[in-house]
Formats: structure tokens, sequence, C-alpha cells
């Protein structure tokens, strides 16, 4: 069975803000700091595929809509 590689990517995200926040709370006072940019990378990933994801399905919209007005 081949393992489809975007399925793999898709865990990407949520395990980098899951990391940023075990790093957060485990580590020491002076190096937190360290996990921050990780967490603030990984819930820039998610936002970037919502967006994405909803202007997509805008476009695709509108194309069917003036599909549907040439007829």
């Amino acid at each position: 069975m081949k393992i489809n590689k975007r399925f793999i990517l898709s865990f990407v995200a949520p395990f980098m803000i899951l990391m940023s926040v075990i790093g957060l709370i485990l580590r020491d006072k002076t190096r937190k700091i360290f996990y921050l940019p990780i967490g603030l990378m990984g819930f820039s990933i998610i936002l970037e595929k919502e967006v994405r994801r909803r202007l997509n399905r805008e476009n695709i919209l509108k194309k069917i809509n003036s599909y549907q007005k040439n007829k």
C-alpha cells in the first residue's frame, strides 16, 4: 500500500503547534523563546491553507455560475 505524500504533510502543521506548546510548557525560562517561531509557523500554515481553500471554492462557484448564465 502506497502512502500519499499529502496525507503525511497534512500532519506537519498540527505537529509543529503541539511541539511548540510542549516546549513552552516543559522548558526552562531562558529556552522557551526558541519554541515560539515553530508554533507561529504551524499556525500560519493552517491559516494559509484555509484562505487558499476558501478562495478556490469561491472561484469554482463563480465558474459554475458563469457557465449557468451562458446556457
